[in-house]
């Protein structure tokens, strides 16, 4: 029987979890043959396969042979040595791994071969401090001489500057050099200019002097500016030390850039595309003119008087100065509301605006926000939209986007921004979640609280204008976990309050090793276990500038998980029968 060599292309029957530890738990044992269309698979070692292609049996194949055979010997007499040698390695048989069949294999190894491209060019996979001076010097020469190299140049990025805050971290180094190579114009934010820190950075960067605890050295950092790439980090886990870099920080950067923003348009007579609206701000009695308290309930026939038990609710400023929203629902399918029509700025249409944010505070109640979309002249004609969101005890801002309302009748249209001229909070006793009070007394939930400060619409945007790289908590000392993700969660709400479009990473424990070497991983629920490298994270910051699925989200990310070696067929079929 003759033998030649053939090549294995994947099986669609195997392109899933399940199909491939099925595959393997029928073929688990150590020797086993597998003849499929007259192939045999032979098991040589872990992992690896050689694959033969056995002839047929038979009268008329084994003439076609014969033939085959007298054919070879007239071509050998007639062949050039060059010709058998490359006959002869055409014989032999090949070598073929299970990544060759294995989509996640295929993938991971589609990425090894760009970060190999990635490294000939720049040397940026590795951490700052591992590459040679001359490499350095090099590289720098090249950027200032000749700008971005084509081959990684982004549309738009020269006409882009991006500050780095953080520029001398692990993170932030990497940063600056990706930015650079693909021909974005780079500020790096820096506490001290010594020459530590100038020997870190490129030659060709704006080195730019300030503390982010320190508004008013944050000026200069962000004139002129785009977008930011927040990368710093606390030196220590001193509860000070977090509130001023990691929550403190974060709000005075972004104040400072809507500033400068809201600078820029008046100068040129408008208004800052990434400042809020203000729809409502209630300071004082008058700006409590025109809400109505109103009263109802979802029942329209006798049953609604059977279960009357009794409702009220009432809208006023208290002693202290806050527009209190409060009152009692005791009927059942009752409800209160507060509603108001909105009287816009002249030029103004929320059709500009992707979402509203209420700073509100109470006893942790859930609410219905409903917004009347239509016709403002014929209120007939106009449709209903809710959406539902929850406080808690003491004050926060919510954030509610026009994606997220969803019409009352189920056959109306989606809602459209432009068109909505009514706003109305509800309080409704049903879906409410108990509550511990101060006192660890549960609290009635048929009652309710709302202290209202202020309704502001966001700016709709289709870039990324923040990218905050913030943490998991893995890796940091159980003792002060606490603290750090405390500072690390007010910090990302900060940015979120701002009103800029929003990029939050919260990468797993940071690796010092080349990117693009594995797999990675987007959660969200604080569920990654694995690391990952800084240079993947820098990665990502620089490509959620201008993907605009990348805006206003948060994520987890970190590396697929690879099983122990001598494991991986345990771990395979063990983790998809989960």
């Amino acid at each position: 029987m003759t033998a030649t060599a053939t090549t294995v292309t994947p099986n669609p029957k195997l392109s899933s979890a399940y199909s491939y530890s099925h595959y393997f738990q029928k073929h688990s044992s150590p020797k086993w043959t597998l003849e499929m269309n007259a192939c045999k698979w032979h098991h040589c070692r872990r992992g690896q396969m050689i694959v033969t292609k056995a002839s047929s049996s038979g009268s008329g194949n084994k003439e076609k042979a014969g033939k085959r055979s007298t054919n070879t010997k007239k071509s050998n007499t007639n062949t050039n040595p060059d010709a058998l040698t490359q006959q002869q390695q055409q014989q032999q048989p090949v070598s073929i791994s299970l990544d060759d069949v294995n989509p996640v294999g295929l993938g991971r190894k589609s990425r090894q071969i760009f970060d190999e491209v990635w490294r000939k060019f720049s040397g940026l996979g590795q951490i700052s401090r591992t590459t040679r001076a001359d490499d350095k010097e090099s590289l720098d020469a090249l950027l200032i001489r000749e700008g971005p190299m084509c081959e990684f140049a982004i549309p738009g990025a020269q006409n882009t500057t991006v500050l780095v805050v953080g520029a001398t971290s692990r993170i932030g180094r990497i940063v600056i050099r990706k930015l650079m190579l693909r021909g974005y114009s780079v500020k790096a934010l820096v506490r001290k200019a010594d020459q530590e820190v100038v020997d870190m950075l490129p030659r060709s960067v704006e080195i730019v002097l300030g503390d982010v605890g320190d508004p008013c050295t944050l000026k200069a950092a962000v004139e002129n500016c785009n977008k930011i790439i927040y990368c710093a980090t606390a030196r220590s886990t001193i509860t000070g030390d977090l509130f001023r870099v990691d929550y403190q920080g974060v709000y005075n950067v972004t104040k400072a850039f809507q500033d400068f923003n809201n600078k820029l348009a008046q100068l040129r007579a408008g208004k800052s595309s990434k400042s809020k609206l203000l729809l409502a701000k209630f300071k004082s009695a008058d700006s409590l003119n025109g809400w109505e308290v109103r009263q109802g309930t979802y029942f329209q026939d006798v049953v609604a008087f059977k279960y009357d038990a009794g409702m009220d609710a009432k809208f006023e400023l208290s002693e202290t100065g806050d527009a209190v929203f409060s009152g009692y629902v005791f009927t059942r399918g009752g409800y209160v509301e507060l509603s108001k029509k909105l009287s816009l700025p002249l030029g103004c249409t929320l059709d500009r605006y992707e979402g509203l944010v209420l700073s509100v505070g109470g006893n942790g109640r859930s609410y219905v926000l409903i917004l009347e979309a239509g016709p403002s002249a014929d209120r007939s004609q106009s449709k209903l939209y809710f959406a539902r969101f929850s406080t808690k005890v003491g004050f926060c801002r919510v954030r509610v986007p026009f994606s997220s309302f969803r019409p009352v009748k189920p056959d109306d249209p989606p809602m459209d921004p432009f068109l909505v001229h009514t706003m109305t909070i509800r309080f409704e006793p049903r879906r409410q979640r108990p509550v511990e009070g101060p006192s660890g007394a549960k609290q009635d939930l048929r009652s309710f609280k709302l202290i209202l400060e202020y309704i502001k619409a966001l700016p709709t945007g289709q870039e990324t204008d923040f990218v905050l790289v913030s943490c998991t908590g893995l890796g940091v000392e159980p003792s002060r976990r606490e603290q750090v993700l405390k500072a690390k969660r007010d910090g990302e709400d900060s940015l979120r309050r701002s009103g800029l479009g929003y990029t939050i990473i919260r990468p797993g424990p940071l690796k010092e090793e080349p990117g693009g070497q594995r797999a990675l991983i987007f959660d969200q629920g604080n569920r990654i276990t694995q690391g990952i490298s800084c240079a993947d994270v820098a990665d990502i910051c620089v490509k959620a500038l201008h993907d605009s699925t990348a805006r206003n989200k948060s994520f987890d990310v970190c590396y697929e998980y690879v099983s122990e070696q001598g494991k991986e067929l345990y771990e395979l079929v063990k983790r998809t029968n989960q």
